[in-house]
């Protein structure tokens, strides 16, 4: 019966983390337990264990996962204005990675994985403010890129939950986002990015 499902799984670390994305999706990651997804995709209770420890565990994957997903959006993505847009689109896109990104609070924030792919995503962001003319970044390049992940994330998420619905009043949030860009990222001289 072990080797049946083996068989039938394939990779059951692989086979979890899609149930788990599916609940996250549906649910949000507070309502996820390893026993729930091992009943879900047939295993007995002690096989998430197996792979992810704990529930803990099972996040950070994701996370880790999420981020790297994240970042490979993000690099090929030329300027801040198109980083902005890879962001909002990677979060409706791919809503349970976001979920559970960005709350800290449910994953081991100084897993190796999770740190390099963390990295590489902050740093494909940093690329995009670096590319910025002076008049558009300001005199801090950080506060230029908490202003614009303030942007990108916020639109994101009031996008995700359906607080946008009415206000882009049938515009494509891709196209309504390039717009808000050009709100707070313009020269003096009018310019933008």
């Amino acid at each position: 019966m072990t080797s049946e499902r083996t068989y039938h799984h394939g990779d059951l670390r692989r086979t979890l983390l899609a149930a788990a994305l599916d609940v996250i999706a549906a649910h949000g990651p507070d309502s996820l337990s390893l026993r729930d997804l091992a009943r879900r995709v047939g295993v007995s209770h002690a096989a998430p264990a197996h792979h992810f420890k704990d529930r803990t565990g099972l996040l950070t994957a994701l996370a880790a996962e999420g981020y790297a997903l994240f970042a490979d959006a993000l690099a090929d993505a030329p300027g801040l204005q198109e980083r902005g847009v890879a962001y909002v689109r990677f979060a409706t896109r791919h809503p349970a990675y976001f979920q559970v990104m960005f709350r800290p609070e449910l994953y081991r924030p100084d897993d190796l994985a999770l740190l390099a792919a963390k990295a590489r995503a902050t740093e494909a962001l940093r690329a995009g403010i670096g590319g910025l003319p002076d008049a558009a970044r300001g005199e801090d390049d950080r506060l230029a890129g908490i202003a614009a992940w303030s942007l990108a994330h916020g639109f994101a998420t009031l996008l995700l939950t359906g607080n946008l619905s009415d206000a882009l009043e049938g515009r494509a949030p891709e196209t309504a986002f390039r717009s808000l860009t050009g709100l707070i990222f313009t020269t003096r001289d009018g310019e933008e990015e």
